[in-house]
């Protein structure tokens, strides 16, 4: 029930979809002379907003504190097990295609092989279902189990954790394969913008792991986007208006241990 709550409840205050919602609201209430004045307002807002966004460094700020919370951790000598949690992968793109299609996040898979390959004696685990409402029958498995193989890395040598939705599910159904044991070494691969919501969770069920970040967006001094990119900012924004959304609500329910985890 949260998961399908979450989706549609995102779908409203995704800040791009508002700023959307704001013109359409504005060019239909246009249309009726006692509405003319509210509808010019809802139009100049959503156009204001839209400018700061592309124009100035507000996403990078909103995003930094999630990137910089989690330095890479250096890796131990001896490493017990290599998780990477879903997202990383586009299984409808793949299906239709017939070839394995990754998304923005795709360092995720790249990182994950590169320490696989590195630590043989590790145990590894991909963890990912599917992440969308409607089509829980696209798996990420599928996209995942080719692209490694592209990248060297046989079948059998990584586990997969094929159920879950969302984060919380990664990291829950991924223990109950992996069973790690007290004392082992796990590092944890996803998105720097993600890492402070994951590693809660994680530290929540008693899985200590150690941070390795990647897919940074954001440099670490915010430099405002350059007038060719103009696109990149909404979408960071939406990413880390999620991340905040994501702890304080995974916080209230008692999935994270603190409401912004940090080292």
């Amino acid at each position: 029930m949260s998961f399908a709550l979450s989706k549609l409840l995102w779908g409203l205050v995704n800040p791009g979809n508002l700023m959307v919602l704001l013109l359409l609201a504005g060019l239909v209430l246009r249309r009726r002379d006692r509405w003319r004045r509210l509808a010019d307002r809802l139009t100049a807002v959503a156009a204001v907003a839209l400018a700061l966004v592309m124009l100035t460094p507000l996403a990078a700020l909103v995003a930094l504190p999630l990137e910089s919370r989690f330095p890479r951790a250096e890796e131990p000598e001896r490493v017990d097990g290599i998780i990477m949690l879903g997202g990383a992968v586009n299984p409808t793109i793949t299906a239709d295609r017939g070839d394995p299609s990754l998304n923005d996040a795709a360092e995720r898979v790249l990182a994950f092989a590169d320490l696989v390959r590195r630590h043989p004696q590790a145990r590894a685990l991909s963890t990912g279902g599917s992440g969308v409402l409607l089509r829980q029958g696209m798996k990420e498995d599928q996209t995942v189990r080719a692209v490694l193989a592209q990248a060297g890395i046989p079948d059998g040598r990584v586990l997969y954790e094929t159920e879950s939705r969302n984060t919380w599910e990664n990291a829950l159904f991924g223990q109950a394969i992996a069973a790690p044991k007290p004392g082992e070494r796990w590092i944890l691969v996803t998105s720097a913008l993600h890492m402070p919501r994951s590693v809660g969770i994680f530290r929540q069920l008693g899985w200590p792991v150690i941070p390795h970040p990647v897919d940074y967006r954001t440099r670490s001094d915010a430099s405002p986007p350059v007038p060719a990119e103009l696109d990149r900012p909404l979408a960071l924004l939406d990413d880390a208006v999620r991340e905040w959304i994501g702890l304080l609500s995974y916080h209230l329910m008692g999935r994270t241990d603190r409401l912004f985890p940090g080292p």
